[in-house]
């Protein structure tokens, strides 16, 4: 009864996600809007509830399974990748960089600022 209860809290959230939406006419999809308000909810509560936690972790578990759509999506617009394969690897290799960049940029910054508070506190 715990999973059901979880899952339905999760489908209430994305309904609200989708319909806060398509009144407010928010261009958010409606089920990140819904996992917003959730992350919210949690933060200000300091905790999630057991039906939450069983339900998310049988989710996560059976993860692997949420990408069979979209790998179906990947072959019935196989045709349009073939045509448009060189913007498409220029978008993946460009995004790969700018994210490696970043990521390294704010690591060598938090650990600076990390070791200054170090020997400040030391």
């Amino acid at each position: 009864m715990n999973f059901l209860n979880g899952i339905t809290l999760l489908l209430i959230y994305q309904l609200v996600g989708e319909t806060s939406v398509l009144l407010l006419r928010i261009p958010v999809p409606g089920p990140v809007l819904g996992m917003v308000m959730l992350f919210l909810t949690l933060a200000l509560r300091g905790r999630s509830s057991t039906s939450l936690d069983s339900a998310s972790s049988a989710l996560l578990s059976h993860l692997s399974l949420l990408f069979v759509p979209a790998g179906v999506g990947m072959m019935v617009h196989f045709d349009r990748i073939i045509h448009e394969w060189i913007p498409i690897s220029i978008a993946l290799i460009l995004s790969t960089v700018i994210t490696m960049a970043t990521t390294a940029i704010i690591m060598l910054a938090a650990s600076r600022l990390l070791s200054k508070k170090v020997q400040k506190d030391g």
